[in-house]
C-alpha cells in the first residue's frame, strides 16, 4: 500500500526550529519527486518546498527561502522539511506529497514551482503552530 505519514509537527515559539518527517511506503522514494505543501485555514494549500528526483533541484516559496531545507534520506525512505527561524505566519498543517519522476519527466521545480496539481500521493499531514 502507497502511503506517506508525516510526523515532527510542535508548538514552538516564534524564532525555534522543528524537523518534519515524512515516512514513505509502498514504494521506493529514490524515483518520485517529493513535495511539502502548507494548509491554512481560508488559505488554501500552498507549496512551500519541492524536490526533482531526475536531478536533484528544488524549489522554495519566497516565504521560507534561507529558513527552510529539503532532504531526503533514500536508505531510510524519508523525506525531511527542516524549519528554521519560525514565525507565527508559519503555522498551518504541512502535508508532504510524491508522485513518479516518469510521468512528468521534465518536471523541474526550480522553474514550474510547487504545484499541487504535479502530485498524486499525499499524507495527512502534521500541525505546526508557531505562538509566542
Amino acid at each position: 500500500q502507497v502511503q506517506l505519514v508525516e510526523s515532527g509537527g510542535d508548538l514552538v515559539q516564534p524564532g525555534g526550529s522543528l524537523k518534519l518527517s515524512c515516512k514513505t511506503s509502498g514504494f521506493t522514494a529514490d524515483f518520485y519527486n517529493i513535495g511539502w505543501f502548507r494548509q491554512v485555514p481560508g488559505k488554501g494549500l500552498e507549496g512551500v518546498s519541492c524536490r526533482a528526483s531526475s536531478d536533484g533541484s528544488t524549489y522554495y516559496a519566497d516565504s521560507v527561502k534561507g529558513r527552510f531545507t529539503i532532504s531526503r534520506d533514500n536508505a531510510k525512505n524519508t523525506v525531511f522539511l527542516q524549519l528554521n527561524n519560525l514565525q507565527p505566519e508559519d503555522t498551518g498543517v504541512y502535508r508532504c506529497a510524491a508522485e513518479g519522476s516518469w510521468v512528468d519527466p521534465d518536471w523541474r521545480p526550480s522553474t514550474e514551482g510547487c504545484r499541487e496539481g504535479a502530485f498524486g500521493i499525499w499524507g495527512q499531514g502534521t500541525q505546526v503552530t508557531v505562538s509566542a
